[in-house]
């Protein structure tokens, strides 16, 4: 069973805003919305990777102390090991360091708190241009299409344009309907967000692209979920 990530009364107003939005414009509004854009493994390995390397760095540093430490676990009983069998004790410890982090980076709220700002945010646009392509990009006669994305596991949203629109209107101007967007999200209300960011995108279409006798609906208005 799929689990939503909005209310209904959420689709429906985002639904409303997008047909009302159009109704001035030849542009076509595409809104999407999920729960993340990336599973982020590889930022997993890297810091399992990190934390096995500086736990094998900090024994080779303070060998001594950690010959001691051995000998006291043992209860003084264990005998010297070669410098093999020590070199084989500190790559185990680094290969249990390694399986336990990436253990604890199944936790995904901690991988994703671990990611660096600049890949959450290269990751949400890269997802974004994908579906902008899939779905949005040369979809409209006019080559008018433009995908409001929201990815909201990294409290990150983007907005890709074909190539009509993003010709006439640079890509600092959508900033304001991406502000109204953030803050209703943040007080958790991701459709009204969502609705009041596409009502200010459909006021800049509307400048550049106004509606003519025959305005098609060429995209759907519903609000898709991922």
């Amino acid at each position: 069973m799929k689990v939503s990530h909005v209310s209904d009364a959420d689709h429906d107003i985002v639904t409303a805003a997008v047909a009302a939005a159009e109704a001035h414009t030849s542009g076509e509004i595409v809104t999407v919305i999920a729960a993340q854009s990336n599973d982020y493994d590889d930022v997993a390995l890297v810091w399992a990777s990190v934390i096995a390397f500086l736990a094998m760095s900090v024994i080779a540093l303070f060998p001594d102390f950690y010959q001691d430490l051995y000998y006291r676990l043992s209860g003084g009983w264990g005998h010297e090991l070669t410098p093999n069998q020590w070199l084989g004790t500190v790559i185990a410890v680094g290969v249990l360091k390694w399986i336990g982090m990436w253990l604890i980076l199944l936790w995904r709220p901690l991988r994703l708190w671990l990611t660096p700002r600049a890949i959450l945010a290269g990751r949400v646009r890269a997802r974004a241009v994908d579906l902008f392509k899939v779905g949005t990009e040369a979809k409209t006669l006019g080559r008018t299409g433009i995908l409001l994305y929201v990815s909201l596991r990294e409290h990150r949203a983007d907005i890709v344009a074909d190539e009509a629109i993003a010709a006439k209107v640079a890509p600092e101007v959508w900033g304001d309907a991406m502000a109204a967007l953030i803050d209703r999200i943040r007080a958790g209300k991701p459709g009204e967000g969502m609705a009041e960011a596409v009502r200010q995108m459909g006021l800049v279409l509307a400048e550049h692209f106004p509606s003519g006798s025959e305005n098609p609906n060429e995209l759907p208005d519903r609000l898709i979920e991922l």
